[in-house]
């Protein structure tokens, strides 16, 4: 049976899969694997290498199953690159390579460097249909897959987990909650016709705004307030800041508009964090 819907062959089913592969979406995961291995002050190539594979299988694992989902059982999609088997196939192939991973994890790092991967698997594969329809779950999962990445890729770096990992951790779990509360706000008429319950849909747009920005401003004050005490480097600041740039302009735009400024805004600000903690190593902060 064909794997592909459109195209036939190695090279149109290797497309097919391909496809499923989103770099808007991909990319901050794991850059934030690889952050966490900054923070860590310490390069071992081969743990961080397996992290980061865990990490894009847990999140190929969740664009294929939302794919699967949107298409096959809610008929929100037009079209889809792949067949009902071919989305099963990839299902198989994403976690297998994601157990492999953590097999190793468990094998070179030991079971925490599992438990802190492990949720990252669940989160993605049970997005769509069970946690995108509550407002809580279909608005944290994303950002806690992110911040376990973080930690996760500090772990099997450092062995431990200390407090200025965490407090990046949660900075990064409230702010792109934020940001993605303005997201599914882009939605909001097709979500309600359906009774999905995002945030928007459950409090409203106009309330839904102020929760988003709300949880914003939360994280950049907690950056700031880090950096103040010195727990993060003080240039630390410029990461706020250039990203407060960002959510002034977009908070003034629509959903649509804004979420494409405030999900770039979040790779600036991820971009001068790890700047900042690279050219001021944590350890000489104090």
């Amino acid at each position: 049976m064909a794997l592909s819907r459109a195209e036939h062959g190695v090279s149109g089913t290797a497309r097919a899969f391909w496809s499923q592969v989103h770099p808007v979406f991909m990319l901050p995961p794991l850059a934030a694997s690889l952050f966490g291995v900054v923070l860590a002050g310490a390069l071992e190539p081969t743990l961080a290498a397996i992290h980061v594979v865990a990490i894009f299988a847990a999140v190929y694992t969740a664009h294929l199953k939302d794919g699967y989902v949107d298409f096959y059982v809610r008929g929100e999609d037009d079209d889809h690159p792949l067949t009902e088997r071919g989305c099963r196939v990839g299902l198989v192939l994403s976690t297998a390579t994601f157990g492999v991973c953590c097999l190793l994890l468990w094998l070179s790092v030991g079971w925490i460097a599992v438990a802190l991967t492990l949720p990252t698997w669940v989160i993605a594969y049970h997005h769509a249909p069970q946690l995108d329809t509550n407002p809580v779950t279909a608005t944290t999962g994303y950002p806690l897959g992110i911040a376990l990445s973080l930690l996760g890729g500090f772990y099997v770096q450092a062995g431990t987990i200390t407090a200025v990992p965490l407090g990046f951790a949660v900075v990064f779990l409230v702010l792109l909650s934020g940001i993605k509360v303005v997201d599914d706000a882009q939605d909001y008429d097709y979500d309600r016709s359906i009774e999905k319950r995002t945030v928007a849909v459950t409090v409203g747009p106009q309330r839904a705004h102020a929760v988003a920005y709300g949880l914003m401003v939360t994280a950049l004050l907690v950056v700031l307030g880090f950096a103040v005490a010195r727990v993060f480097p003080p240039t630390a600041i410029l990461a706020a800041l250039a990203f407060a740039v960002v959510a002034a302009i977009a908070y003034r735009t629509g959903p649509d508009l804004a979420t494409m400024l405030l999900v770039r805004g979040s790779y600036v600000f991820l971009a001068v964090l790890v700047a900042a903690v690279w050219f001021e190593p944590l350890a000489a902060i104090g």
